[in-house]
């Protein structure tokens, strides 16, 4: 048991020796304001290096990523038939649709789906 231990404590004497090392040769000497920047070209940008995000686009991709975990609710249902009865198998199975498309008229009513207005 003493081998065991002093084999790891070697071993974590040696990997903070190892990190120590690479630590102080990794950092450099002098910072320099134009190397840190974005753009080494010695000009301060004219527009923002970001463009815009489209809004339409992120809230018809969560109406996506929605239904699309919906849709992976709706397959394992199909393996529950054989184990649950079939009146509550269908009611339940029933009622989850049509909450779906309920959901999905909300949405196109309310004009969510369309990309262009």
């Amino acid at each position: 048991m003493n081998m065991l231990y002093l084999t790891g404590g070697i071993l974590i004497f040696i990997v903070t020796i190892i990190m120590s090392i690479s630590s102080l040769l990794s950092k450099k000497s002098n910072v320099d304001r134009e190397k840190s920047s974005p753009f080494e070209c010695g000009f301060d940008p004219f527009n923002k290096a970001r463009i815009p995000f489209s809004l339409r686009f992120f809230l018809i991709a969560v109406i996506f990523l929605i239904f699309d975990v919906e849709i992976a609710l709706l397959i394992p249902m199909m393996l529950t038939l054989k184990s649950a009865g079939i009146m509550s198998w269908t009611l339940t199975s029933t009622l989850f649709i049509v909450i779906l498309l309920v959901g999905l008229y909300h949405e196109w009513n309310q004009g969510a789906l369309e990309w262009s207005n």
